[in-house]
């Protein structure tokens, strides 16, 4: 039986209550599986600002890079606002992400069938939506130096952050978007601001040159990113895999959370580069989702995301995937059954907390392999 090594940094605000009903679902999978899974649990954010001064320690930071995978919660709430800027609980997050080179960041949008009435947009724009959007994670605006805010002679403030990115960056991304295409239908729209952003063009062409040599197969298409905006509101469905800079990432995924009836639903994978020996990358795994400090502690919290996270590294990181899809079926039947948290209640189904919802997906996974 092979055994994996998780990682579990609940973090803030409903981060806790969430990673609980992920630990159920471990549990499950420890016993039904054909992999032992050895878990420890960590502090991150808010919490290690409170027991160590910083978002994330050292030997925290040394556990993850040794974990096969860590399953992150959340981080930050109003207790952490006024603390210094370095020391802010989501530097916790960058951290993780730049020691452990994770620079690739998939955020899949799937609008699930019994919440295709639960989106903003009409069901025909959502039923069956199965987006992939792949954003580059340890680059451009969010780490390009300098960052600052200075004070000029004449008294006035300055601020200032830096997109940056090399060559090399944006074609180990592009590379991963086409990989990821070949698995699923094959078309990636990249997208940047090339208009008006020098990252713009040269995101551009390494893009098409990364494709022109190594993915011919793959169909591209390029799109501006207020345009990929845009059209994610207008026609969704016409997209496969979108692959784009930090920044833009950040938002177009936020944006295609809410296609699928609630951010609450999303799970992530960040991923870093195949280690040339083992073939390992390390990876984080995290609900898209914020600490949502105005729910934490009332058991009110949709656990799903954080659910479906786990999901992604039994796929990506220790390559079960028949237990991924099993995972996947045991969502898509609870909600089915009509089980919903408030984020997602819809009229005649049935409103249930975090630990219910927990449950029901348990439940299912019971049903199904029984």
């Amino acid at each position: 039986m092979t055994a994996h090594s998780l990682l579990l940094l609940p973090g803030d605000g409903i981060g806790p209550e969430v990673m609980t009903e992920v630990e159920r679902v471990i549990s499950f999978f420890g016993k039904k599986a054909r992999a032992e899974f050895k878990v420890e649990t960590g502090l991150v954010g808010g919490a290690a600002i409170d027991k160590f001064g910083a978002p994330l320690d050292d030997a925290t930071c040394a556990k993850a890079d040794a974990a096969d995978a860590v399953l992150f919660g959340a981080v930050g709430g109003p207790k952490w606002d006024k603390v210094p800027y370095d020391i802010r609980p989501e530097a916790g997050l960058l951290r993780l992400r730049k020691d452990l080179d994770l620079f690739a960041n998939l955020r899949p949008a799937i609008c699930y069938p019994a919440l295709a009435e639960a989106s903003s947009l009409r069901r025909e724009f959502v039923e069956g939506l199965d987006i992939l959007i792949l954003r580059e994670l340890t680059g451009g605006t969010y780490f390009g130096e300098p960052k600052e805010i200075v004070t000029l002679e004449n008294g006035q403030k300055r601020a200032v952050d830096t997109t940056v990115y090399t060559t090399s960056e944006i074609e180990r991304i592009a590379r991963v978007a086409f990989d990821l295409a070949r698995k699923r239908k094959n078309k990636v729209h990249s997208a940047e601001k090339r208009n008006v952003m020098r990252t713009g063009v040269l995101w551009n062409e390494v893009v098409t040159a990364v494709h022109a040599k190594e993915a011919k197969d793959v169909e591209l298409q390029h799109i501006l990113a207020d345009a990929c905006a845009m059209q994610l509101v207008r026609n969704p469905k016409q997209f496969d895999v979108i692959v784009c800079d930090n920044l833009f990432g950040d938002m177009l995924s936020d944006e295609a959370a809410m296609l699928t009836g609630s951010i609450g639903m999303l799970p992530s994978a960040s991923l870093g580069a195949p280690d040339a020996k083992t073939g390992r990358r390390k990876a984080l795994y995290e609900p898209v989702h914020g600490s949502a400090p105005d729910i934490a502690g009332q058991g009110l919290a949709n656990p799903i995301a954080a659910i479906a996270s786990y999901g992604m590294a039994l796929r990506y990181s220790m390559g079960l995937a028949k237990e991924a899809d099993l995972l996947d079926k045991a969502i898509t039947g609870t909600l089915a059954q009509g089980y919903r948290t408030g984020d997602i209640m819809q009229p005649n189904m049935r409103k249930v907390g975090t630990a219910e919802m927990g449950s029901a997906i348990l439940a299912e996974l019971e049903r199904l392999v029984a």
